[in-house]
């Protein structure tokens, strides 16, 4: 997850897709910045999906573009194989990079959840990625997740979730503005990117994530992550 300066890409990407160059390149550094506890993240969604996974196992992770999540799991699970998809060709590549010697375990697929294969997969994953897409494109993107899953097979989702009625909403946009702030940020910058908070991300509030997860048909809704600005949650189809 990144928040930039710029424009928004077609409805049907989430803003992750507009990274190219410098932007690709520079991506690597914000997570483990922005985000408190990435690395125990990724540790705590592997732990959950294995609980319910055979050991050669495969799983689909829908906004791998940059392969922080997918070296994780690759690190933490030898067993297992990889469906990464990202609608972002540069995004990709980079994910290519990171992920290194685990690439064979991992397909790559240009493109949104229509991109990802059949299935059906043993579990799912998709990590700072909903609240780049659209309140109303997220309902269908849930079903065709739970499409191809086996039956109660595990669905690990984390992404910023915070009221969104005011004062509370303005309150959190600062409080994450101000945690992502390298030391000796332009005061400008930090302007540009609440704007960019405000305008371009698609965020819900904790119940409202909960009750669309239940309106796609997964059960046991279970928040397990709770990180400043972001939540997570697991489920199942």
């Amino acid at each position: 997850m990144q928040i930039n300066d710029q424009s928004n890409p077609p409805a049907s990407h989430r803003t992750a897709s507009a990274f190219t160059g410098d932007a690709v390149k520079s991506y690597l550094e914000g997570p483990p910045r922005q985000v408190p506890g990435l690395s125990s993240l990724h540790r705590m969604a592997a732990m959950l999906m294995a609980e319910r996974m055979p050991d050669k196992g495969r799983v689909l992770v829908l906004g791998a573009g940059g392969g922080l999540e997918l070296k994780a799991f690759a690190e933490a699970r030898a067993g297992w194989t990889f469906d990464g998809v990202d609608p972002s060709a540069d995004m990709l590549q980079l994910a290519r990079e990171v992920a290194g010697e685990h690439s064979s375990r991992i397909g790559f697929h240009q493109g949104g959840i229509d991109a990802a294969p059949e299935g059906p997969v043993d579990a799912a994953v998709c990590l700072l990625t909903f609240h780049h897409i659209p309140v109303e494109q997220r309902l269908e993107i849930l079903l065709q997740i739970r499409r191809r899953l086996k039956a109660g097979a595990p669905f690990v989702v984390a992404h910023m979730s915070f009221p969104q009625t005011e004062p509370e909403r303005s309150m959190w946009i600062d409080r994450h503005i101000a945690y992502g702030a390298p030391d000796g940020t332009d005061p400008s910058r930090q302007e540009n990117a609440r704007k960019a908070m405000r305008e371009r991300l698609h965020i819900l509030a904790p119940d409202e994530e909960e009750a669309m997860l239940r309106t796609a048909g997964f059960s046991d809704v279970s928040l397990f992550y709770a990180a400043f600005s972001f939540r997570g949650w697991v489920t199942y189809a």
